[in-house]
């Protein structure tokens, strides 16, 4: 009889340390480098890029904090509830919510872009990421490297997950790897978004995707047509795509 009771006690930590692992609240902060992204930019020549690196010198980063709440089902990742500010300037801050259901396989991302707010309503399809021989500790946790594509916006990709945390979930629109997500690097530093405050606890707020959505309702095969299209258009005319779309 104690066997069996300790074994039932045992089982019950084992569950409730998982739980406290599969839910939680990370807060990401998500840093632009704005010389290197306009670096990229085929249409400007060396002396613009140039001048550019001196006027931004010391205003090159832009820094965003966002907000991933997740459990073992379900993730909602978007900007933080701030207070008013007391008049001064603020950035605009555009519609973008992402949400996935792992149990599901869903996803829907409300994105503001191209004058309009987008809904990509489709099934859930992850990366083809590799995982790599590299780790290094983000948040007092051991995270392995993976590397994948994006074809579209013709960007490298790389992911640190902790699988200390077994969750697939991610910040942005990147999950589908056997661990949390906590840094995602966007070509070699471009833009990087690191976890910067993890609390396990369990979710109170209701992160599963609404059911009624405000937006022009697309699949994932349109949402990545429209955002080919623009961004040749824009190179074509000698504008920044990504002044109107998420990098």
């Amino acid at each position: 009889m104690r066997t069996l009771t300790l074994l039932i006690l045992t089982l019950f930590v084992s569950l409730v340390s998982y739980a406290q692992k599969t839910e939680g609240e990370i807060t990401y902060e998500k840093v632009y480098h704005w010389t290197r992204l306009n670096a990229r930019l085929s249409f400007l020549s060396n002396e613009e890029k140039e001048r550019m690196k001196m006027t931004w010198a010391n205003n090159d980063e832009h820094k965003v904090e966002m907000l991933l709440a997740f459990n073992e089902k379900l993730s909602y990742y978007t900007y933080p509830k701030t207070e008013e500010n007391d008049g001064g300037y603020s950035w605009r801050k555009g519609e973008y919510r992402i949400y996935r259901d792992f149990e599901n396989e869903k996803r829907a991302d409300i994105i503001e872009m191209l004058g309009k707010t987008y809904i990509v309503d489709d099934s859930l399809k992850f990366p083809k990421w590799k995982i790599m021989n590299k780790i290094k500790e983000i948040g007092g946790y051991m995270c392995m490297m993976a590397v994948t594509q994006d074809t579209i916006k013709d960007q490298k990709v790389t992911a640190w997950f902790a699988d200390g945390i077994p969750v697939s979930g991610g910040p942005e629109q990147y999950s589908g790897l056997p661990g949390m997500i906590l840094e995602l690097d966007i070509n070699d530093g471009d833009i990087v978004t690191t976890a910067k405050e993890i609390k396990l606890k369990p979710v109170t707020d209701d992160i599963s995707i609404p059911k009624k959505l405000k937006g022009k309702k697309v699949n994932t095969q349109k949402y990545e047509e429209m955002m080919s299209v623009h961004i040749r258009d824009s190179i074509k005319a000698h504008r920044n795509p990504f002044w109107s779309m998420p990098y």
